[in-house]
């Protein structure tokens, strides 16, 4: 069983400047709530009881998200905001929650070997923090029973058109079951006639502990950072990886544009909101239809 979970959250979130300069990408909120809650959410409806976040400079509210605030719930409770009080409270009791620092922003898997000495030998579910995955089944909880059957490392793929493919690492391989591939490659952005398959990493994997000697081994690659694919890319000359096309939508927060999108859909599935809201998206198309 897969006990503990790595979410990378380190970097300085440069496409949402201003908006970054002070506040974590991963605490913009989605309605009402940080991204990055929602990703702990995740792991923790997994099975995940263990989570460590690799974080750097300028992003203690993180730390303080996921951290009592005996003040902040003092002052609910004297005024009797039970349901404010409870959701805060909760936050903190999710998981057990640590943090280790990245001191040198050098890439994502630079970020993952952090959490060698937290991890040790076991293996492990990795989360970025900059992707909220909504799934009948947590997506992390359908890569960890592809694990517990091969007992290998596996990552989720999302098919994607295959004219975008140039956006997105991709895999290559062979299918073995219904959704379910052996990789024998990664392309990071292909051109798109020479794309093995229009089926791209998406934001979460299952590792065996591999992966950190493998991160080890290799040089630095693109923007002179040091790249997870790359390490996968090592790692299935030797050993099985499997990839899951998983059942899902993923919601890409990295960029403002997915942001606002995002926002837009996730506040329609709220009861209290959705009226006014579809209301209101209803009239601004027209006005942007009509020009009135």
């Amino acid at each position: 069983m897969i006990r503990k979970a790595v979410i990378p959250a380190a970097g300085f979130g440069t496409r949402f400047l201003p908006a970054s300069k002070s506040q974590p990408k991963e605490m913009l909120p989605i309605v009402d709530t940080p991204v990055i809650q929602y990703v702990v959410e995740e792991a923790v409806a997994s099975g995940i009881t263990d989570i460590l976040m690799i974080i750097g400079k300028g992003k203690r509210a993180i730390e303080e998200h996921f951290d009592r605030h005996f003040d902040l719930e003092a002052d609910l409770e004297a005024k009797g905001k039970q349901a404010e009080l409870d959701a805060i409270r909760r936050i903190s009791e999710l998981a057990n929650v640590h943090f280790v620092w990245q001191k040198e922003l050098k890439g994502l898997g630079d970020a993952v070997a952090c959490a060698r000495c937290h991890v040790g030998d076991e293996p492990f579910a990795l989360l970025l923090g900059d992707t909220i995955v909504e799934s009948p089944s947590p997506v992390t909880h359908q890569l960890c029973q592809v694990f517990e059957r091969y007992r290998e490392s596996v990552v989720a793929l999302e098919e994607v058109p295959r004219d975008k493919v140039d956006r997105y690492g991709v895999m290559s391989g062979k299918i073995i079951a219904p959704s379910l591939y052996l990789i024998d490659d990664f392309v990071e952005k292909p051109d798109v006639k020479d794309a093995p398959s229009n089926l791209a990493i998406a934001g979460r994997y299952v590792f065996t502990s591999d992966i950190f000697d493998c991160i080890g081994r290799i040089s630095a690659g693109k923007n002179n950072e040091i790249q997870l694919t790359d390490a996968m890319r090592l790692m299935v000359e030797n050993r099985a990886m499997y990839g899951l096309k998983f059942e899902g939508i993923r919601y890409d927060i990295g960029n403002k544009l997915d942001f606002i999108k995002t926002n837009i859909i996730y506040g329609l599935k709220r009861d209290d909101m959705r009226e006014e809201l579809l209301a209101f998206v209803k009239e601004l198309a027209e006005r942007e239809t009509t020009g009135i």
